[in-house]
């Protein structure tokens, strides 16, 4: 088996990328793709002849290389209008759902909001029974506030 290895390291240059390749899936980032550039040069690299230790400076070359000017144009591309991007709680306000418990006059109940269940409390403090289609106006940590949806 090591001498399989030794024999075809570009192969080990390549698992190393792909578990970077990987590992940048769970971190999304882009620093761990740089390593993995840099793995992909140095199996090129070795598929050219190069010996161990130049196939390591290679690497550690071409990932500072990639951490440094391909990384902030990958992220330049790839998250464009972040600012713009609400996500999580942020991107409740203004989605419809449907009062799963019903919300008492001044008082509280629940609303079912794209497969959660949020605590909610009337805009207006009306009553509002379950089943209503309502839209989110606002949150407050984990109380939404609702308005009834006008049925057209």
């Amino acid at each position: 088996m090591i001498d399989y290895l030794s024999q075809n390291i570009w192969l080990i240059w390549v698992l190393v990328s792909l578990l970077c390749l990987i590992l940048e899936l769970g971190s999304g980032d882009l620093f761990i793709l740089s390593f993995s550039v840099g793995a992909l040069c140095a199996a090129a690299a070795t598929g050219l002849g190069a010996g161990v230790v130049l196939q390591i400076i290679i690497f550690v070359v071409c990932s500072l290389l990639s951490v440094f000017y391909l990384r902030p144009l990958a992220k330049q591309y790839l998250h464009r209008n972040t600012e713009n991007r609400l996500s999580n709680a942020d991107a409740l306000p203004g989605r419809i759902g449907t009062v799963s418990q019903d919300i008492e006059a001044g008082g509280y109940g629940r609303v079912a909001v794209d497969g959660d269940d949020w605590k909610a409390l009337s805009a207006d403090g009306s009553a509002i029974a379950k089943g209503e289609r309502v839209r989110i106006v606002s949150l407050d940590s984990i109380i939404v506030t609702v308005e009834r949806v006008a049925e057209a």
